[in-house]
């Protein structure tokens, strides 16, 4: 994802939330596919596309997101809006598809009864100054704070 759209907002906030389909929230900002069609089309994506499956990807999904997205935006096209709505759908289910098919690992039901156990004590010891326990210390108030930095 683009680091110019962190900040912006779903394109979904100012509409009534009746009219639109439970998974509305699916969409992104319309800046966000276009910087996705850019990444998708820069020379360092096509590098790796080209490494990863012999072949470069076809990038105008993202293409047409935009436009459809900025068709919800300026018109509110509720047509559009599906569009690209379905568009994320077809990202999840294809993003998922290959650990639905693992047929290797047996997914967990829970997790496992031991999972908060303590750490080894060799674990321990060498952690024992790491940077969070003693952020940790300082939390609980058993340590006075030091900012001291030697470079």
């Amino acid at each position: 994802m683009a680091a110019a759209s962190s900040n912006l907002e779903f394109e979904t906030v100012c509409v009534d939330s009746g009219a639109l389909p439970d998974d509305a929230w699916m969409v992104h900002p319309c800046e966000w596919y276009k910087e996705e069609y850019k990444d998708c089309k820069s020379l360092k994506a096509r590098f790796h596309q080209y490494f990863v499956h012999g072949q470069t990807v076809d990038c105008t999904q993202w293409q047409n997101d935009f436009k459809n997205c900025m068709s919800w935006r300026k018109y509110r096209d509720i047509d559009a809006f599906k569009n690209v709505l379905e568009s994320e759908r077809n990202r999840i289910i294809q993003r998922q598809a290959a650990s639905q098919a693992n047929n290797i690992w047996e997914l967990r039901k829970e997790p496992p009864e031991d999972w908060n156990k303590p750490l080894p004590d060799w674990m321990q010891k060498e952690h024992e100054y790491s940077y969070l326990k003693l952020k940790q210390k300082e939390r609980n108030g058993a340590t006075e704070t030091s900012s001291c930095v030697i470079l």
